[in-house]
C-alpha cells in the first residue's frame, strides 16, 4: 500500500513539473502547425499571381513548409526541456554526410531550381542542349526531359543543363531554314535566282518578315551555289525544309534550268 502511494506521489510530481510544459508544447505545435498552413497558402496563392513555373512552386512550397516543420519541431522539442544542442548538431553531421552521398544528386537539384527561376526555356520549347535536340516535354527538379524528332524520350540531368550551352530554337518565335541549292555554269543565274525566291514566297508556311533570301554562296567545280534561306515558325521547320529541296528541284526542272550531277564517262578501248 505503502509503495502504492509513493508511485502515485511520484505521478503528482512530474505532472505538477512537466504537466505544464507538455501542455505548452502541445499548443505551440497545434498554433504552429496551423499558422504554417496559413504561410504555406498565402505563399503559393502569390506566386500564383507572380505566375511562377508549376514545379517551381510545388518545389518551393515544399521546401518552405519543411523547414518551417523543423522549425517548429525544434521549439516544441526545447519547450519541453530537452537540450537541443546536441539535437543540431547531430543532424548537422547527417546533413554534411547527406550531402556528401548525394553530390551529383545535389547538384543536379541546384542545377534544376536555377532552371525554374531564371527559365532559360519552358515546356514545348524546342532546344538543343548536351548533345540533344528536342523538345520540352517536362522540367523537373532533377532531370528535364525532351522529346527528339524521331519521337526519342531523351532524359538530361539539371546540372549539366544550367552549366551547359543551351540554344533555344523557339525562344525568339522564328528559325531560318538553311539549304543549298547548285545551278550549271552555263545558266542564267539572276533567272534562277528568280525562279528559287518564287519558290520561297508562294510556300504559306514561310514567314513574309523577315523575308526569305537567296544568294549566290559559293562557286564550286561544277556549279554556282545558292544560300537559299526561308524564316518560319519553329514547329514548321521540317515541313518547310523538305518542301523547300522538293519545290526548288521541280521549278528549276520546269523552267529548264540544270542542276549539276557527276555524269559517267564511257571511255573506248581501242582493238
Amino acid at each position: 500500500m505503502e509503495k502504492a502511494q509513493e508511485w502515485i506521489n511520484y505521478g503528482i510530481e512530474l505532472a505538477k513539473e512537466f504537466g505544464p510544459k507538455l501542455i505548452t508544447a502541445i499548443l505551440i505545435y497545434l498554433i504552429g502547425s496551423w499558422v504554417i498552413k496559413k504561410i504555406v497558402k498565402a505563399t503559393g496563392k502569390m506566386m500564383a499571381k507572380s505566375k511562377y513555373e508549376e514545379s517551381l512552386q510545388k518545389f518551393l512550397l515544399n521546401l518552405i513548409s519543411w523547414a518551417l516543420k523543423i522549425f517548429l519541431i525544434i521549439t516544441v522539442i526545447s519547450t519541453l526541456g530537452i537540450e537541443t544542442t546536441s539535437l543540431a548538431a547531430v543532424i548537422a553531421a547527417a546533413g554534411l554526410a547527406i550531402g556528401l552521398a548525394l553530390q551529383g544528386s545535389l547538384s543536379n537539384f541546384a542545377g534544376g531550381v536555377l532552371l525554374l527561376i531564371f527559365k532559360p526555356y519552358k515546356i514545348g520549347d524546342l532546344i538543343e542542349a548536351q548533345g540533344a535536340l528536342g523538345v520540352v516535354k517536362e522540367i523537373e527538379i532533377f532531370t528535364t526531359k525532351l522529346v527528339t524528332p524521331d519521337n526519342k524520350l531523351t532524359i538530361v540531368p539539371n546540372g549539366a543543363m544550367a552549366n551547359g550551352n543551351i540554344v533555344n530554337y523557339t525562344a525568339e518565335g522564328m528559325m531560318r531554314v538553311d539549304t543549298t541549292i547548285g545551278v550549271g555554269y552555263g545558266e542564267d543565274i539572276k533567272e534562277a535566282k528568280e525562279v528559287l525566291l518564287e519558290v520561297l514566297t508562294s510556300n504559306p508556311q514561310v514567314l513574309k518578315d523577315p523575308a526569305p533570301s537567296v544568294n549566290v554562296s559559293n562557286l564550286g567545280d561544277s556549279s554556282v551555289d545558292f544560300a537559299v534561306r526561308p524564316f518560319c515558325k519553329p514547329e514548321d521547320y521540317w515541313d518547310v525544309y523538305f518542301a523547300t529541296l522538293e519545290n526548288c528541284k521541280l521549278a528549276l526542272d520546269k523552267a529548264g534550268i540544270e542542276i549539276p550531277y557527276p555524269h559517267a564517262v564511257e571511255i573506248q578501248k581501242e582493238g
